[in-house]
């Protein structure tokens, strides 16, 4: 980078070069003395603007905007994100060259700082939480209020809380604020329009918009006051140039869609947000990418027709049968996951208009000689449960004498066929064409596409007509412009890129995803065994009191736990207590809970053993020496009972945390089901569970070393 005195002898030749006209069809550019580094300071939690992907990178329209612009002007740029206040005080001591952070241009801030042209006109809306009934600022009289510091929305709100009566409690980023209000604590938050717009639309914040966009101000790139001319006409420049050659454009859609435009107006939208269930393992219309976010036909279409109708959505990838139960027990708004339009799913779902006309191939191992229906006689034949192809198979095995093997999964389904216990697998044509055609899959079609039928989005029956037709306009819409053609041949070109399969391939693409399934794995298993642990010395105790009524409860409790299969208590758990009581409930409170509850039973006889096992003699020789029951108990039984406990109450522990894997069911995202959602993508089912296996060998092993380790000390203490 130059010096600082070079650049302040230089500042009227830049100023010169910087406005300097070639002519209106001309490109124009501000010369750079050779190749100038800046260093440009910017938020990190503005999202769209600036915010952190899942792979590190700070990305969002300033960033690619100031990245464009450099490349167009010929300078570099070194981004450091310190916060929108740090960044501004970095700027002011001169330890930055510019600033862009979604920042308003105001009088206030133009005696310190100079700005650019204005790259965005923003706006200032009121949200609250979805179930709000606040819709007006009078509705804010004595109540408090969020905003995030250094914003538009924080601004507005100061100008108007003495009007309306309301205090404000200012927060530094903009995920804090919105879950104040999630948490009650505020009722609503004044945001720049669109960061809310993004987190409620893209991000499926649990917000809703309760009031219209309010003026607002102009975005701009700020430097320091008379200090850096030359960045600053270089950035009018680009900006100019970007504009002129539709990157500017094409920038703004890619964050805020296609309804961004060159006035940089975004039309208000209602800002419902829904909650939308799919499946997890079946590409390419729903499936998890190497980043760990759920991509394919599917997501990209429901977020494209959420865009364009202007509402949100909240994505719960549960798999299929799961999903279609939490839509029964509306737990969910609607599902989108590659289903089918049937009589008989009439019956319980109302369904859009169709998206998609599919159709069902069998596929065979790539060295087998079926090539026919009639070669099926006396075999088994792989389908996946729900699919068009799982209908068709049922519905032609008794003509053909075949038998079926059905698998929750595509993935599992192709392997069986390839490991030779199945010689065929009926499927969905595209399904089947992108596993063999996009991934590699060692399978091969054996017959023609038959007749299919279609899939539609579907919302429980006479409960969402408002969703239903937004979703029939909005698809509408995408197949007339053209996003829609755009979307499937993403998915179904023949470019495809296929996953790297080797054992350490899929470490290196996945260990991400992987270690963020395990640490959920982890954190579920711990706050399953507190709360157990807890639960199960109260129903220890009443088993052990001479309280007979006492002695009732533990057991009914203990039978009821331990009779109950845990996948059963898990369905109920996640979707019969919240429709008997009106309420929705996450995978993963149902998880803790479903743990929880079951582990109590076993911890419970735990305790009840470790108990029985003193000597009887020990509570009699503390009550002849004039104890209580209760300070027997605590001060002689109990000390000893835990040093016998304490090998089964590891052992629980481990059987806990290998349970959590039961719970992918309920579409809880724990780490055997990252590992079904990875293998959905490559097909790589052998090196993966070699994986996921591995990985819980190692965590149970330390844990395990850790318990001994602890238990030995407590003998010896």
């Amino acid at each position: 980078m130059l010096s600082k005195k070079l650049r302040l002898k230089l500042p009227m030749l830049f100023m010169a070069l910087g406005f300097f006209i070639f002519g209106s069809a001309q490109h124009e550019v501000v010369e750079a003395t050779e190749t100038q580094k800046f260093v440009i300071a910017t938020d990190t939690t503005f999202a769209p603007f600036e915010f952190q992907d899942a792979n590190g990178d700070f990305v969002g329209i300033d960033m690619e905007l100031i990245q464009a612009i450099a490349e167009d002007q010929g300078f570099e740029v070194e981004i450091r994100p310190l916060g929108f206040n740090a960044a501004l005080q970095a700027l002011e001591t001169k330890q930055v060259d510019g600033v862009i952070a979604g920042m308003s241009i105001t009088d206030e801030r133009k005696q310190t700082f100079d700005f650019s042209e204005p790259y965005f006109e923003s706006g200032v809306v009121m949200a609250v939480a979805d179930d709000s009934d606040i819709s007006s600022y009078e509705d804010l009289e004595g109540q408090n209020v969020a905003v995030k510091t250094g914003t538009e929305g924080a601004t507005f709100a100061e100008s108007i809380k003495d009007e309306y009566g309301f205090t404000t409690t200012v927060f530094e980023d903009s995920a804090n604020m919105y879950q104040d209000v999630l948490s009650g604590n505020s009722v609503a938050a004044f945001e720049d329009y669109p960061v809310m717009a993004y987190a409620i639309e893209d991000q499926g914040l649990a917000l809703k918009l309760a009031t219209d966009k309010e003026a607002g101000s102009s975005y701009g790139f700020a430097v320091a006051k008379d200090t850096n001319p030359e960045l600053l006409a270089m950035f009018n420049a680009g900006l100019a140039n970007l504009k002129s050659d539709g990157t500017y454009q094409a920038i703004q859609e890619k964050y805020l869609g296609a309804s961004a435009d060159t006035s940089l107006d975004v039309p208000a939208q209602n800002g419902k947000t829904y909650i939308i269930a799919t499946d997890t393992t079946f590409a390419p219309f729903e499936f998890q990418d190497a980043n760990g976010n759920y991509v394919g036909i599917d997501m990209d279409l429901i977020r494209a027709i959420a865009k364009d109708q202007g509402f949100g959505i909240e994505i719960r990838p549960l798999g299929f049968n799961a999903a279609l139960q939490a839509l029964e027990a509306k737990q969910v708004d609607a599902v989108i996951a590659g289903m089918s339009i049937t009589d008989e799913r009439k019956q319980t779902f109302d369904f859009s208009e169709p998206y998609f006309e599919s159709g069902v191939v069998m596929a065979v191992a790539a060295d087998s000689d079926i090539d026919s229906y009639e070669d099926l006689e006396g075999l088994t034949v792989a389908v996946k449960t729900g699919t068009e192809g799982a209908t068709f198979a049922e519905s032609i095995k008794d003509e053909y004498g075949f038998t079926l093997a059905t698998f929750d999964d595509s993935a599992n389904m192709y392997q069986d066929v390839i490991a030779g216990n199945s010689v065929a697998a009926f499927e969905d044509y595209p399904v089947m064409a992108y596993a063999i055609e996009g991934q590699g899959i060692a399978l091969k079609l054996a017959t023609e596409k038959e007749a299919g039928g279609s899939y539609g989005i579907a919302v429980a029956k006479d409960t969402n007509p408002e969703l239903l037709n937004m979703i029939n306009t909005g698809l509408a819409n995408l197949q007339s412009n053209g996003t829609y053609e755009e979307i499937v041949n993403d998915y179904l070109g023949s470019d495809t890129e296929a996953s790297n399969t080797s054992f350490f391939g899929l470490i290196q693409e996945n260990w991400k995803t992987l270690m963020k399934g395990l640490g959920r794995t982890i954190l579920i298993t711990f706050a399953s065994i507190v709360i157990a642990l807890a639960l199960g010395i109260v129903i220890g105790l009443f088993s052990v009191s001479p309280n007979k009524a006492l002695n009732w409860i533990a057991t009914i409790y203990v039978d009821i736990m331990r009779g109950v299969p845990l996948i059963v208590l898990a369905f109920f758990v996640y979707f019969s207590i919240p429709q008997l009581m009106g309420l929705r409930m996450s995978s993963t409170v149902a998880g803790i809970i479903t743990l929880s509850l079951n582990a109590a039973a076993y911890l419970a006889e735990i305790f009840r053993g470790g108990i029985k096992a003193v000597d009887v003699g020990q509570m009699e020789a503390g009550r002849s020496l004039g104890l209580t029951y209760q300070t027997t108990m605590n001060k002689i039984i109990l000390p000893q009972a835990i040093r016998i406990m304490i090998p089964s109450f590891i052992n629980q522990f481990v059987i806990t945390l290998k349970d959590t894997s039961i719970l992918s069911i309920i579409g809880l995202v724990e780490l055997t089901q990252t590992g079904k959602i990875i293998i959905a993508r490559t097909y790589a089912s052998g090196n993966m569970w070699m994986i996921i296996g591995l990985m819980y060998i190692i965590v149970i092993t330390i844990l395990t070393k850790i318990s001994k380790n602890l238990e030995g000390r407590l003998k010896n203490g």
